[in-house]
């Protein structure tokens, strides 16, 4: 069995609308219908990569409430370890609120909830697990203090690090640039590099302009218009699968987990972004968060055809 990877991050239940479009400011609309669906970053990841075969620590936050229950329970049934998950007997686990229009595209809105109360001392306890996994994934729906100690602690054991840059980042700590690979969207990219993105040109100056600041590669996310590599060798734009979107929930987190297992088995950056692109395609496919994140037979069925 091959070492497992360590997943710090959010864990929230997702209650899911399909609505015509997002409400207007005093307007009421009617969606189709409400679903509680278990998500966060971190949880749709460390799911992610349990369906892609490898073994996965979370480490995360929830309530001691049903929420936090139901969704400890359906990782468990999805192979996550989830000994490294706090229970807080003081917050309601993390929510988000997602609006899906017809196009597939989505708006959210999180409560952070016990989320937020993931701690400096609870990424210290991580010290230990950390000899023993490959690599770790992180993303920035904890306290960013607390994501940039674990960053620390797991540079100090000699781990790659793949930090997905969602949500949005508009005051990023030092340590998140000092990462094998950081991998924002264009919204995020924006936001970490102060350049707007329009195009691919712009795309790439942006990428480049945050490789300057000291990781050792960016991935861009670029939704339907694919992906894209600025490495300190090679930069390489890959076009999007065609595929027809029913739900855009969670494709970022598809694309993380399936970049961090490539590289974990030991392909070279430029493979892993491929695999890692098809993943994200390929979750668009299925409505939901945790419920259309690909198995490892799915995804090579898919790059099969691709």
């Amino acid at each position: 069995m091959s070492k497992p990877l360590l997943v710090a991050g959010s864990i929230n239940m997702d209650l899911v609308m399909r609505t015509p479009r997002v409400p207007h400011s005093g307007e009421t609309l009617f969606g189709e219908e409400l679903r509680a669906i278990s998500g966060g970053k971190g949880a749709n990841q460390a799911v992610a990569v349990a369906r892609l075969g490898t073994p996965v620590f979370l480490a995360g936050r929830v309530g001691r409430d049903h929420f936090g229950q139901i969704m400890l329970s359906g990782l468990s049934a999805n192979g996550v370890d989830c000994s490294q998950v706090e229970l807080d007997d003081e917050a309601s686990s993390g929510t988000a609120f997602i609006f899906v229009e017809p196009s597939g595209e989505n708006t959210i809105v999180v409560a952070t909830g016990a989320n937020g109360r993931f701690t400096i001392r609870s990424a210290e306890r991580l010290a230990g697990l950390l000899e023993r996994v490959e690599l770790v994934l992180l993303q920035l729906e904890l306290p960013l203090e607390a994501t940039a100690r674990v960053i620390e602690l797991a540079r100090a054991a000699g781990k790659r690090i793949v930090l997905d840059a969602g949500p949005v980042c508009r005051h990023p700590l030092p340590e998140f640039f000092q990462v094998d690979v950081l991998s924002p969207n264009e919204a995020e990219a924006e936001a970490l590099s102060g350049l707007p993105i329009r195009d691919p040109d712009s795309a790439l100056r942006a990428a480049r302009a945050l490789l300057e600041r000291g990781p050792g590669a960016v991935v861009l996310k670029l939704g339907a218009a694919g992906a894209l590599l600025a490495g300190r060798a090679k930069t390489l734009f890959l076009p999007p699968h065609p595929v027809q979107a029913v739900d855009t929930t969670a494709a970022g987190d598809a694309f993380s987990a399936a970049l961090a297992v490539s590289l974990a088995e030991g392909k070279a950056l430029e493979e892993a972004v491929r695999v890692a692109n098809a993943a994200g395609a390929l979750a668009t496919t299925k409505a939901g968060a945790q419920p259309s994140m690909p198995t490892r037979t799915e995804l090579e069925a898919f790059l099969g055809r691709a």
